[in-house]
């Protein structure tokens, strides 16, 4: 992969998130006057930038903690003491996209919008991050790197597909919401067959052929019939719905 399509990929549209934990500054450039504290929340995001420009670049093996630093002008026992070394970072990087796609949804925790309205707001959500080529590009890394490196795997599934998965079970856990849905299926059962129904072959169609992404009008009619076989199986009958 070429540096100007990494630099592509990690333009600021697609990288101006937060740094996980914070909900504040997006990443930018360092400015003057700023106060120290804002300036070190600067240049950790930009920590995370770095991190992910090297990561697609060169894979996660072939980047040692000592290039990242350099590049990012920090110390390498910055790194260890705020991601606790290179899987760490590579989480926060996962995190950190993560938290920018779904940052303008609804909270599915609190949200009382339709069941439908809610599911259909999250999966454009899910689905403008799962087909982004930056995460595309790091869904990559990890299935070509995970059998030698299992941290690896373990880091993008905790702070990715788990959380996703979590923010559905919440969902469906609400009283007002399980009421709806049938109650002989599990909740987590419930979350996996709506990210099946939604996602498809989607991803395996991405990873295989980069250019397969379809026009958003198809991929909107594609996620609404998701969302309907979805709902036809996990919606309670209307003779049994509780109050």
């Amino acid at each position: 992969m070429s540096n100007s399509t990494i630099q592509d990929l990690l333009s600021k549209q697609d990288l101006n998130f937060p740094c996980p934990g914070s909900h504040v500054l997006p990443c930018q450039p360092k400015a003057q006057g700023r106060p120290k504290a804002a300036e070190a929340e600067a240049r950790l995001q930009e920590l995370v930038v770095v991190a992910a420009q090297l990561f697609m670049e060169k894979g996660y093996n072939k980047v040692s903690l000592e290039m990242i630093a350099k590049q990012a002008r920090v110390a390498v026992r910055t790194i260890y003491v705020k991601f606790g070394g290179k899987a760490g970072l590579f989480s926060a990087v996962i995190a950190a996209g993560r938290n920018h796609f779904f940052a303008d949804m609804d909270d599915l925790d609190t949200s009382t919008r339709p069941l439908r309205d809610v599911l259909a707001d999250f999966a454009m959500h899910f689905m403008d991050l799962v087909t982004s080529p930056v995460a595309v590009a790091l869904h990559r890394i990890v299935i070509a790197e995970s059998q030698s490196t299992p941290e690896l795997a373990q880091a993008y599934y905790e702070v990715g597909p788990r959380q996703t998965r979590e923010q559905l079970i919440r969902l469906f856990a609400r009283p007002d919401v399980r009421a709806q849905l049938r109650d002989d299926v599990p909740l987590e059962m419930l979350a996996v067959q709506c990210l099946n129904c939604l996602m498809g072959d989607h991803m395996r169609r991405l990873l295989f052929q980069p250019d397969s992404s379809p026009p958003p009008e198809v991929l909107q009619r594609q996620l609404d019939i998701g969302l309907d076989m979805f709902l036809g199986g996990a919606l309670r009958r209307p003779d049994t719905v509780t109050a």
